[in-house]
Parts: structure tokens; sequence; C-alpha cells
């Protein structure tokens, strides 16, 4: 870790296990307005995008304005599932505890969305430095979300580290200049071809994140 002054860490699908209740949450929504998607379409389309951008693929893809209430409705609907099902991704608090370096979150979540998710899993105590897409002009892929984290934290983009599920968010750490690991321990990435260049180290396991540091 001595190479970095800052690790950023994505949200959904990185500190938490919830892009399957998204996408199942999503999935039904939308077919109650009559759009149909499947989980692959989900994962692969929509995940790691903000919502304002996942509307506009729906109306590219289907020819549909989702309805005013959309939105509202759905992320109601999700809230409730986190409150029964949300689950930390296994090993990340272990992780945390180990970091020698400041940590913060950048998501594309909504500010109430992260807010409530971190609160559910016992993590927002630990991480207290929270930025959403909300903040930026542009959400991922483009870079706005990471520098935007890294100047408000004080740290050189060369010097962060981004840990990322999705490929919009590993194409926007890229763009920011910085280095990118991708997690693929959640459950949206099980069986799923990774479609990134050599040069972004995978890991499925946080146990393995140390080991994976100092080899950096």
């Amino acid at each position: 870790m001595d190479d970095f002054d800052l690790v950023i860490l994505d949200c959904d699908g990185v500190l938490i296990d919830s892009e399957g209740l998204s996408g199942a949450v999503l999935i039904d929504a939308l077919a109650e307005v009559g759009v149909a998607i499947d989980f692959d379409d989900f994962r692969t389309r929509m995940v790691g995008r903000s919502f304002p951008t996942v509307a506009a693929e729906i109306r590219a893809a289907h020819g549909i304005d989702l309805p005013p209430a959309f939105e509202r409705d759905y992320r109601a609907r999700l809230l409730a599932r986190f409150e029964a099902e949300l689950r930390v991704t296994p090993g990340v608090e272990a992780m945390l505890d180990a970091l020698r370096v400041p940590a913060c979150v950048a998501t594309s979540s909504s500010p109430a969305r992260v807010a409530r998710s971190l609160e559910l899993t016992g993590l927002a105590g630990r991480l207290p430095h929270v930025f959403t897409a909300s903040q930026v002009a542009r959400g991922k892929p483009a870079p706005d979300l990471f520098l935007f984290a890294a100047r408000q934290m004080g740290a050189a983009a060369a010097r962060c580290l981004v840990i990322e599920d999705s490929l919009p968010g590993i194409e926007a750490a890229q763009a920011a200049g910085m280095a990118v690991v991708r997690y693929t321990g959640g459950v949206h990435l099980a069986g799923r071809d990774l479609k990134h260049g050599p040069e972004v180290p995978v890991l499925d396991d946080w146990r393995a994140f140390p080991a994976m540091m100092a080899r950096a």
C-alpha cells in the first residue's frame, strides 16, 4: 500500500452484495410497465450506472419513457428489500481493518440509498467519507466522480487505488489516471466473462487483498 495515499471503494457489489437484489427488484418493476429484461441484461447494461443513465438505456433499447414515479417507487421497494436481505461482502470488515491509508466511498447510488446501505451493514462508522454521482456533472464511466473524491480527500489521482466491480467503474478509474482492481466476489458476477484488459487485477476474495497489495 506504500504506492497509494487513498483507497476509493465502490459500494454496490464491492462493499455490499447488493446487485442481485437490485436486479431482481428492477426486473419486477420494469415488467409492471411493459419492459422485459433478464438478469444478464441488468448486469451487462445497468450495473455501475446512475439511475438517469439506466432510464436512458431503457428508452433507447425499448422505446419507452419510464413513468414519473418509477424511480421513487423502485428506490422504495429496493430499500425495503435491503432492510430484510442486504449483507456486507464477506471479508470486507477485515480488509478495512487492515488498511494503512485512508479510504472513502464513491458510488453511482443515490445519497439516501448508500447512506442506508452502509447503516444496515454496519459500515457507516468505518467509512464516513461518501461521494455520489449526484455531486458531479457526469457519472461513470466518466472520471468526474473519482476525481472529485480524490480532491475532497486531498489525494493526487496518481496516488489513488479504486476498487470496482463494474466495467463503467473500471473505465472511470482508468480515465481518472488511477490504479484499479476489479472485485468479482459479488453474486452478480458469478460465472461472468470479464471484458477488460489484462492490466486490471481481479480479486474475488477480500482475504487475498493484502497479498495482492504486497505484490503490487
